[in-house]
């Protein structure tokens, strides 16, 4: 397994050198993991990309580097502590600092005599195609789909030119992962919600989550899709709830400073019983925070958001394949309770691609609740029911008056202060919860049975979680097991509590400063963490971190 960096200021290249690099090495055979790190800036600043690649799956980037492609001197002096002793640097010959591990081509100057002074990337991939031993067969069809067709002549020039200059340097592995799927999380998102029948999508762009808006935008005409950019958020969600009350299948995307705007709209959704799915990309707040940063503080935020009490799900997406199917499953739940949905991710899954298998929509079936409602009398949008689920019609698709009020309502939907209404109505909405609990799914099981320290986890530290799990038992004889929440809220227990009785550690590992994943579980079940480990400078922990983490308190 490799571990390449590639680093840069913004506008010099970074992010298209890896997305083509990581193309290549995947239809090469490998299983490829990428994960970006970038300032909020167009130009200046330090940028870079992490490509770990191998043949066998990989969960979690790693800060140990193999090599490090530098396409200028700051990303040496921040990364070189990082490099293996073994390891290499790539660069420019103009780069001026000096290590022995260091490779300098005249990369700007070879371009420039190709005719083309921004082809000094791909020179820099076909050094690396070649001295990990891979041949050139699939990077014309790669480096077709990022380059205009005047301009691919000169790329495969510039990659073949990269080709020529240095020897292999790694044996070639052969990997069998060429024929599966390199995906973002915001790209699975976004084909999840499609594949579950989405019909209309608002937002307003706001990293991390606009690459959502924008591949459901080119998805629209071939998936019958309208997408809306909002004004604001705030209009964006309403959109999205008007667009449901009308029949149409709906969603909206934001990360933390707009669905803060969402609130009041949110509970408009919960009162009217309107269908919504909600997904929050989460970065690091208050307010602007770190825009294209990485955390888990939105947590109980999105659990309590809206004033008043209505039931919701709250599902917290663990890696790629997961948001693709995680995102159909909301649809399916919003539809069937009538609730709104709040898918959780953030900046490390959404920008992060990973190696999938192909996606098989077939596995989430997407109910369509709307009844033919034939009960005698007059159609009660809001009929009492034991299940607190009532019969749903369109509104202009049916004879009957279909009517929703955001203030208190009787069956009719008409306004009310009844105290008595009041109460009967509420106990309507929260009877959703009794049932939905019977449909949460347990988290993740990892490690063996012989476990006696439990972690617990949620969300995006699923894929750190699981190779640190593996690395410390490794050493350890099984000592280590963990539970990753997806659904987080309401919270699933029956796994928890037989495995917390067992464990004479609980450490749950989060990347926020709280530990709010350890306060919602001792809220719910009364069990207390022993350890936490926690990290919130917007970069996400890596399985060594953890592994050090863990070390270092058993030292103690």
């Amino acid at each position: 397994m490799y571990n390449l960096l590639i680093g840069g200021a913004a506008g010099q290249g970074i992010e298209t050198t890896a997305a083509i690099l990581e193309k290549i090495l995947k239809r090469s055979g490998y299983y490829v993991l990428t994960i970006r790190d970038f300032m909020s800036r167009v130009r200046g600043g330090h940028n870079f990309s992490l490509v770990r690649f191998g043949t066998e799956p990989i969960y979690s980037h790693s800060n140990r580097l193999d090599g490090i492609i530098a396409m200028d001197d700051e990303t040496i002096r921040q990364h070189i502590d990082q490099l293996n002793e073994n390891g290499f640097i790539l660069a420019d010959e103009k780069i001026s600092i000096s290590d022995a591990r260091l490779n300098r081509y005249d990369m700007e100057g070879m371009a420039k005599k190709l005719g083309n002074p921004r082809v000094s990337g791909i020179i820099a991939v076909g050094i690396l195609l070649k001295m990990f031993g891979e041949a050139l067969d699939d990077a014309e069809q790669v480096l077709s789909t990022f380059v205009k067709e005047q301009y691919l002549e000169v790329n495969l020039k510039a990659l073949a030119a990269g080709y020529q200059i240095v020897e292999t340097r790694y044996q070639h592995s052969k990997g069998t992962y060429g024929g599966r799927m390199l995906i973002s999380g915001n790209h699975a998102v976004a084909f999840g919600a499609a594949s579950a029948g989405l019909r209309f999508y608002s937002a307003y762009p706001m990293s991390p989550s606009t690459s959502i808006m924008e591949t459901l935008a080119s998805l629209a005409d071939e998936a019958g899709v309208v997408v809306e950019q909002a004004e604001d958020e705030i209009a964006a969600i309403n959109m999205a709830i008007g667009a449901s009350y009308a029949g149409a299948r709906a969603m909206t995307g934001t990360s933390g400073g707009g669905f803060s705007l969402m609130v009041e709209a949110l509970g408009l959704s919960g009162m009217g019983e309107i269908p919504l799915v909600v997904i929050d990309v989460q970065r690091p707040g208050p307010v602007t925070g770190l825009p294209t940063r990485t955390e888990q503080s939105d947590l109980k935020f999105v659990i309590s958001a809206s004033q008043g009490e209505f039931p919701r799900v709250v599902i917290a997406l663990r890696n790629q394949e997961d948001a693709f199917y995680q995102t159909m499953r909301a649809f399916d739940l919003a539809e069937r309770y009538q609730i709104p949905v709040i898918l959780l991710s953030d900046q490390y899954i959404g920008d992060g691609t990973a190696t999938v298998e192909e996606f098989d929509p077939t596995r989430i079936t997407v109910a369509n609740p709307v009844e033919e409602y034939d009960a005698e009398g007059e159609y009660l949008r809001y009929r009492y029911t034991e299940s607190g689920v009532s019969p749903r019609l369109i509104p202009g698709k049916s004879k009957h008056l279909v009517a929703i009020d955001s203030d208190e309502h009787d069956e009719r939907g008409r306004i009310t202060e009844s105290a008595e209404v009041r109460t009967r109505m509420t106990d309507k909405r929260m009877k959703k919860t009794e049932a939905i609990k019977k449909e949460l799914q347990e988290p993740d099981f990892i490690g063996p049975e012989s476990f006696d320290t439990l972690i617990v986890g949620w969300g995006s530290t699923w894929g750190p979680i699981t190779e640190a799990v593996g690395l410390l038992n490794a050493e350890t004889q099984g000592r280590y097991a963990a539970l990753v929440f997806g659904d987080v809220y309401p919270l699933p227990q029956k796994l928890l509590l037989e495995k917390a009785k067992r464990a004479k550690r609980l450490i749950h590992v989060e990347q926020n400063a709280t530990g709010q994943l350890a306060g919602l579980i001792r809220e719910e079940t009364g069990i207390s963490c022993t350890g936490s480990i926690l990290k919130y400078d917007g970069r996400q922990i890596a399985a060594e971190e953890i592994v050090d983490r863990i070390r270092k308190e058993e030292l103690k």
